[in-house]
């Protein structure tokens, strides 16, 4: 089951159109980000993408639950909420700024909970066209596999996985 979605719009209003996939091009771009560097140029290279095919972009903020994070000794609850919570007036600033540059509808949709299945909630929810995701810095994802691999075995929707 999905968290609750905590959901803004900045930008000029999307014109509705009927779905249709296989188009001329995608008209709702979905990008995941989660504060790293790849998540960040994913989002640029989503927003500029939206701005060349005229479409929407639905930026998709998951933040996992603290849970046993918080049992461990030395570890800030508090700490984690602050940086969480000045994560997400930082996208709502970025979002805002580039809906206002890129002349681009943008949704911000944060969610809690696991980002391959909160992200594919968020897809099907949106009727994205396209996914893009940074690539995954992390080691242990060569072995078990990151969100963008798991994406791409969906099979749902083409997936841009940035560098």
């Amino acid at each position: 089951m999905s968290a609750p979605v905590d959901r803004e719009e900045y930008g000029p209003q999307t014109r509705p159109l009927p779905f249709e996939r296989g188009t001329d091009g995608p008209r709702v771009v979905l990008v995941g980000v989660d504060g790293t560097r790849t998540a960040e140029r994913a989002a640029w290279y989503a927003a500029g993408l939206a701005r060349r095919q005229g479409s929407a972009l639905v930026v998709v903020f998951v933040s996992s639950p603290p849970g046993f994070t918080t049992l461990i000794p030395g570890v800030d609850a508090g700490a984690l909420q602050r940086t969480h919570d000045e994560l997400i007036a930082e996208l709502r600033q970025e979002c805002r700024r580039g809906a206002h540059e890129f002349g681009v509808p943008v949704t911000l949709l944060c969610r809690r909970g696991d980002a391959y299945t909160e992200l594919c909630a968020a897809a099907d929810e949106t009727r994205a066209d396209l996914v893009v995701v940074g690539a995954s810095e992390q080691a242990g994802h060569r072995l078990v596999g990151s969100v963008a691999t798991r994406l791409v075995r969906t099979g749902r929707w083409p997936v841009v996985v940035v560098p």
